[in-house]
């Protein structure tokens, strides 16, 4: 049982990077557009958060600035698609292929360096209950944030007026414009959210889930992040709970190593992207379901009276 619980805090553990960027994509899908440069933001936002850590030693401001690169790579990103009328899926790709290159190029000087391992986290009495206490309760508290941050989006979304304007720009954005609503600045600012989600992601992801800098850590999780969001049909409940299904695969290759099972490793490091393909190959055997799930207007520009 010990050790089914520390399989499933790692589970927990492995499927925040995933849940908060997922998250933070859905958002900006929601309202219409696609943006593939995932990758690249979080590795830009990993870097500079670890960077932050490293001379600042306060790992909340690492966190903070890792939003702010993320939001700010979003924001270009929204310019040039929203504005300039760019190809979203072109514009994500060399959003992506930015990030991958500039992370690497400013992290030269950063793989050596470490930075203070981070005290307990236990919840005090809960972490101390069996099985649950090692499994649920001695997490970092971003790991509680992004399903707080799930709820928190559900309300949003389907229960203000906010989450309604938002939905209808990504439904119908020439009705939303019609009605008055700032189509264009809607859509900048649920990009920038979604960048910063990414950026708090690739910021977890140097400074908690693996604390240190290695070019190009984030290994695909960026994609991951988007295939999510469509095998949870563009749901905030269904992304947590997806992102953890891919955590718990990631983590299960280690868990069956610690077993002793004859296994290569190579093939176990695939099992998390094989699924991903998995999924999606199902997913698109029913093209009706994902069209009536999907938002209207996703990935198609806007052009104010055109």
């Amino acid at each position: 049982m010990e050790s089914f619980a520390l399989l499933v805090a790692a589970t927990l553990n492995a499927g925040t990077v995933l849940a908060i960027a997922g998250l933070g994509l859905l958002v900006n899908e929601r309202a219409g557009i696609v943006n593939l440069g995932a990758e690249g933001m979080m590795l830009c936002a990993a870097i500079a958060a670890f960077a932050t850590v490293v001379h600042s030693g306060n790992p909340w401001l690492g966190f903070a600035v890792g939003a702010g690169v993320g939001a700010a790579l979003a924001a270009a990103f929204g310019v040039l698609v929203i504005w300039l009328n760019t190809n979203q899926y072109a514009t994500g790709l060399a959003l992506a292929l930015f990030g991958g290159g500039f992370s690497a190029f400013v992290g030269v000087g950063y793989v050596q360096e470490k930075i203070a391992t981070q005290g307990s986290h236990a919840i005090p009495l809960l972490a101390d209950l069996p099985f649950l206490g090692t499994a649920l309760f001695r997490q970092h508290p971003m790991v509680y944030v992004a399903v707080l941050l799930a709820f928190a989006i559900i309300a949003f979304l389907y229960r203000t007026r906010g989450g309604l304007v938002l939905r209808s720009v990504g439904e119908n954005p020439d009705a939303a414009h019609a009605l008055g609503y700032p189509v264009r600045r809607i859509r900048l600012l649920a990009v920038m959210f979604g960048g910063a989600l990414c950026g708090v992601a690739g910021a977890y992801l140097s400074l908690v889930y693996t604390p240190l800098w290695v070019e190009g850590m984030v290994a695909g999780r960026g994609w991951i992040a988007l295939a999510l969001t469509t095998f949870a049909t563009w749901r905030p409940l269904r992304v947590l709970l997806g992102a953890y299904l891919f955590g718990g695969v990631t983590m299960l290759q280690f868990h069956l190593q610690s077993q002793g099972v004859d296994v290569p490793s190579q093939f176990l490091s695939m099992t998390p992207y094989l699924a991903t393909i998995l999924v999606l190959a199902l997913i698109s055997r029913n093209p009706t379901w994902i069209r009536v799930n999907m938002p209207a207007s996703l990935g198609k520009p806007f052009h104010p009276g055109g």
